[in-house]
């Protein structure tokens, strides 16, 4: 599984739901397998499984391990051979880029730009929505947070 993520930047025990959520990393856009897609204002990481399978608190306060996926929100399948539902994380470049991760470790990501041309391997940091843009320096990456 290479390096964890660190708990502090996820949800993982019971007494953080219903607390303070800030700092933790946010799930842009979720499918659960056979459903829908859900673009997220309240999904976050629970706790990570595997490499690419995380546990996620979801919009409508159930949790459920999905895998995570490098692509755009409209491209999550609902029907994978793994009979598990998928999500993505937007992270925005220090050029204002968009890329999705396409893998967690400590303290980098693995990413994806929107285009699925261009990959890379970027430290990040955690902001939140609208005021993170641009303020990363060079070679970081800025991921939201709820």
């Amino acid at each position: 599984m290479g390096r964890p993520i660190k708990e502090s930047k996820m949800v993982g025990g019971a007494n953080d739901f219903g607390g303070d959520l800030s700092g933790k990393l946010a799930v842009t856009a979720y499918r659960p397998f056979g459903g829908s897609k859900v673009d997220s204002t309240t999904a976050y990481i629970v706790n990570q499984r595997g490499s690419k399978k995380f546990k996620i608190h979801l919009d409508d306060s159930s949790e459920e391990v999905m895998l995570l996926k490098a692509v755009a929100p409209g491209s999550l399948a609902n029907d994978n051979v793994n009979g598990m539902g998928e999500f993505c994380v937007q992270v925005i470049l220090n050029d204002s880029t968009v890329a999705y991760v396409e893998k967690f470790y400590n303290n980098t990501i693995h990413y994806v730009e929107a285009d699925g041309t261009t990959t890379g391997t970027v430290k990040y940091t955690l902001g939140n929505e609208g005021t993170d843009e641009g303020q990363a320096g060079a070679g970081i990456g800025s991921i939201d947070v709820r």
